[in-house]
């Protein structure tokens, strides 16, 4: 029996969650769901987006597993999720990326991995409002330093790159291409123009790479606007991706349009001993409660923890089933239908069926 923390979510996320608890339930592994609440319904009822008891949670189980949660733009409460990476020491962001036939995609060759650093970089949220005291002795501050103006009504963030992040999340990159016989790693940087920051990076990537030189594994590195360029050019010249925090947020983005959109991206945080998993996509709060949207990412997030828990039978079953039901296109939902007006598409939870369904053919 395995416990494990469910956080439901906001918006959509809920349906999702059911969809993904039905189907790994569906596998007949034995897991105890232990239900807490995070993001804009914990706030409401709460009065705060990160409860300490859904913390607690997931630092006494280990392995957790949530659905998309609401963040606000540009005011309100900082984003759960990167609160959730910081206070639990979750430095790792990994995300896969592969072509499932059935999928609209351009790239059917990407097979992709990024891991992302997920502590500092600008999401390490140092920021400075404009005009504020705070602000303005920061500013001066810089100014006397390194003898450079800013402008008086300028906002300021603060981007901590470190060689002890850096290194572990290079190092991880390189094991993970180990266990998952991969061939290449290609860090990503703005070291031509952040010397200093993305200089670091770069530096200590350079120097893990050697310690893997007699692996099999392939170094190299890639300014971030390049790859970019490489990605949509030639993505099956590319494998695991690793990179500070922001350019990972953006890449996977990228990746994901690669092989089909957010609906077939699955994604999980992971620290020294605990692991978290969430699909990519966001909560989509304008389809909430119309048991509409794809919940293959939340599922195929399912089976990287299934595959964390050792399941890895039930895991590749169940990976399967989603790509099956995928590939024959008629139990899906409307955004996997060549036109998405199809009248035969089906909702969230009648596609989680057919994925049990075809588990069990």
């Amino acid at each position: 029996m395995h416990t494990v923390t469910l956080i439901p979510g906001d918006g959509t996320g809920p349906e999702v969650v059911a969809a993904m608890r039905t189907c790994v339930e569906a596998t007949g592994v034995a897991i105890q769901w232990e239900v807490q609440q995070a993001g804009a319904v914990a706030m409401e009822e709460m009065g705060t987006p990160l409860p300490d008891e859904a913390l607690e949670s997931i630092r006494r189980n280990k392995v957790a597993i949530k659905g998309p949660v609401t963040t606000p733009v540009g005011t309100g409460f900082r984003s759960v999720n990167v609160a959730l990476r910081q206070q639990l020491g979750l430095y790792v962001c990994l995300r896969p990326y592969k072509y499932y036939e059935g999928v609209r995609a351009r790239y059917p060759e990407a097979n992709l991995v990024v891991v992302r650093e997920n502590t500092e970089d600008l999401y390490a949220g140092i920021e400075f409002e404009r005009g504020t005291p705070e602000c303005d002795e920061v500013r001066a501050e810089i100014e006397r330093l390194s003898g450079r103006s800013i402008r008086p009504d300028s906002a300021l963030s603060i981007k901590p790159i470190s060689v002890t992040a850096s290194e572990r999340i290079v190092r991880f990159a390189f094991d993970y291409a180990l266990e998952n016989a991969r061939r290449k790693v290609t860090a990503v940087h703005k070291a031509n123009i952040m010397k200093f920051t993305d200089g670091l990076f770069l530096e200590v990537a350079r120097r893990v790479a050697e310690e893997y030189a007699d692996s099999g594994i392939e170094f190299e590195d890639r300014i971030v606007d390049n790859m970019c360029m490489q990605l949509v050019q030639k993505p099956e010249l590319y494998d695991v991706l690793v990179l500070p925090n922001l350019y990972g947020d953006i890449l996977s983005d990228l990746c994901c349009g690669l092989v089909g959109g957010l609906g077939v991206a699955p994604g999980a945080n992971l620290g020294e001993e605990i692991a978290l998993f969430e699909p990519t996509h966001g909560s989509a709060p304008k389809y909430a409660g119309q048991n509409k949207v794809n919940p293959c990412a939340t599922i195929l997030s399912g089976v990287m923890m299934l595959h964390h828990l050792g399941e890895h039978e039930a895991a590749e079953r169940l990976e399967a089933a989603v790509a099956k039901v995928i590939r024959e296109g008629d139990k899906v939902t409307y955004d996997l239908k060549p036109n998405r007006d199809d009248p035969t598409a089906v909702g969230t939870s009648e596609m989680a069926a057919a994925i049990c369904e075809a588990m069990r053919a």
